[in-house]
């Protein structure tokens, strides 16, 4: 048995339509693993929103050059760039607990509408303002003590979902 690298995968290069629009994700390596999600999961675009995002050696160094392959803006303002999306057809999906969301496993997602994977800070999740303009918001079911995962994790989980069901 050989171990498969880059070069040698089987896997067929594909994007979905999906953007994935980060509300204040702020931590360093948190966007270079955004970036490499990104990529692996063929999302056609990574829209960092905020006023102190920064794309330093630590970034990077996560990312492991796909920030240089994933087409990404940088925006101030989270409710314009959901308000254009909504504007251009995109169903908005929020990623938070809630009172009001509702399990990963109840979702189905539709191939025919472009998604807007909208994830939230950090330490704040996704302000209450942009929930209410969300179409679904959608939460991981969580076993364990913790309420939550890191935004990463979270990330993975329901982009591994999306992609799955619209293969």
């Amino acid at each position: 048995m050989a171990q498969l690298n880059h070069y040698n995968t089987p896997f067929s290069k594909r994007t979905f339509p999906i953007t994935l629009v980060c509300d204040n994700v702020t931590n360093a390596p948190n966007i270079g693993s955004l970036f490499r999600t990104a990529d692996a999961f063929g999302v056609e675009k990574l829209i960092l929103c905020g006023t102190h995002i920064t794309l330093g050696r630590k970034m990077t160094k996560t990312s492991r050059a796909t920030e240089k392959v994933v087409p990404f803006e940088r925006h101030d303002s989270t409710e314009e760039v959901i308000a254009q999306l909504k504007s251009n057809g995109y169903q908005i999906i929020a990623l938070e607990i809630t009172d009001t969301s509702k399990s990963l496993r109840e979702i189905t997602f539709s191939p025919q509408q472009p998604i807007a994977l909208l994830i939230g800070d950090e330490n704040f999740g996704i302000s209450e303002p942009l929930l209410s303009v969300s179409d679904i918001v959608v939460h991981i079911d969580m076993f364990g003590q913790n309420s939550s995962m890191n935004v990463v994790q979270a990330t993975n989980i329901i982009l591994y979902e999306i992609t799955k069901q619209t293969l």
